[in-house]
């Protein structure tokens, strides 16, 4: 039995989607095959950014392993070409490139860089958010369910409170009132685990100012909402109209594999540079910058974040039909192809049922009752209707 095989070989730490545990073994585009050949309509995974195995990354990976793959330590031009392609895509302000392995090592990064330019700190959170694995990292994810570190204070998602920047100030406050000098805001730009809240446009400007106000560092983690997923821009933040200081990215750079970064401000790697060194065996490697490149060459040549702002329309406008027909679901947000299904109840038994009519979601939020949908940026109209269609289904259509 490969779950008992799981367990007792990997210990009881990792956790499985669904109440019957999916095994794919095969993936194309939007779609996991299972060893049946069944097609699962797969509406959850921003990894796979691109596509499950598509071919020209897996065609860039295989041929620059085949040639070349070692370390930043080495001069080597791809590295450099994949930072300039990436950093073209960012504000001016922001032209440094520090490459990791995940989004993890990428946040990590950065509140290293943060402590150091600051002096301080302490940090803010959302208080269900979730930014990485490491244990600095998991003392501010308060989603894993561990206390929060005692220089971490966490504030509600602007979506559940009004007062977002006068909560960011009370947080500061209380820092300082324990002697712990503010360095950060850490904050994901659509609140994916805080519920995914997108709306309204702008809702991070007050924050941002409130932030450099106090002499703190904004760090905009955009694992999840960067690289073109929410349509309208290719960063999450963009959409709010402020700068960060700092992007962490990772899972969709690499379409499956595992590359991540940072963009800073160059006076901030100035300063980090000056007082110590950094070096990643894996990050920036030939075969992984390889791999960046290419997501960004299918990301412009597909058209994909024109794809989510399109599709992600017309799927939030279906969404907004149903919610006219079943009283379960309480609201939509999201923008382009991320979006949140709010229900009345937990999602548990509705992400179940939509497994078992082989469409795959997730839940978010603090009580696990938001819909989680955040498929391939390859998703069309057609697969959109099929997810309507089974959704609609399984609220009892």
């Amino acid at each position: 039995m490969m779950i008992e095989r799981r367990h007792r070989l990997l210990g009881p730490a990792y956790r499985l989607f669904y109440d019957e545990p999916f095994h794919p073994v095969r993936g194309a585009g939007v779609w996991l095959y299972d060893a049946a050949g069944t097609a699962y309509l797969d509406a959850y995974n921003n990894v796979a950014s691109v596509g499950h195995c598509h071919p020209r990354v897996v065609a860039a990976l295989a041929a620059q392993s085949a040639r070349l793959n070692t370390h930043t330590r080495y001069l080597d031009d791809t590295v450099l070409d994949y930072a300039e392609r990436l950093l073209a895509t960012l504000p001016d302000a922001l032209q440094t490139m520090m490459f990791t392995c995940t989004g993890s090592e990428a946040n990590d990064l950065a509140l290293r860089i943060a402590r150091m330019v600051t002096g301080g700190a302490g940090f803010v959170v959302t208080e269900n958010a979730y930014h990485g694995v490491t244990s600095a990292l998991a003392e501010m994810s308060p989603s894993l369910g561990l206390p929060l570190g005692a220089h971490v204070r966490s504030i509600a998602a602007p979506g559940k409170s009004a007062e977002f920047a006068s909560d960011l100030q009370a947080a500061i406050d209380d820092l300082s009132a324990a002697g712990i000098r503010f360095a950060g805001f850490l904050c994901d730009s659509i609140f994916a685990s805080d519920g995914i809240f997108s709306d309204p446009v702008g809702l991070l400007q007050s924050a941002i100012e409130t932030t450099h106000r106090n002499g703190g560092l904004y760090i905009a983690d955009e694992v999840q909402s960067g690289f073109g997923r929410t349509g309208s821009h290719m960063w999450g933040f963009a959409r709010h109209g402020v700068v960060p200081d700092m992007v962490s990215m990772g899972k969709p750079m690499g379409d499956g594999h595992p590359l991540a970064g940072l963009a800073m401000r160059p006076d901030l790697s100035a300063r980090f540079g000056a007082e110590t060194r950094y070096f990643n065996t894996f990050g920036g490697n030939p075969v992984s910058s390889a791999v960046g490149i290419a997501v960004l060459d299918v990301m412009a040549d597909e058209e994909l974040q024109q794809n989510a702002a399109e599709v992600g329309a017309y799927l939030k406008a279906g969404l907004q039909s149903l919610a006219g027909q079943h009283e379960t679901i309480t609201d939509i947000r999201g923008a382009g192809l991320y979006l949140g299904v709010e229900l009345r109840d937990g999602a548990a038994a509705v992400v179940n049922q939509m497994r078992a009519k082989r469409v795959l979601l997730s839940a978010a939020g603090p009580q696990g009752n938001v819909l989680k949908i955040r498929p391939p940026l390859v998703f069309s109209r057609e697969n959109a209707d099929q997810l309507l269609s089974v959704l609609d289904e399984c609220l009892g259509g």
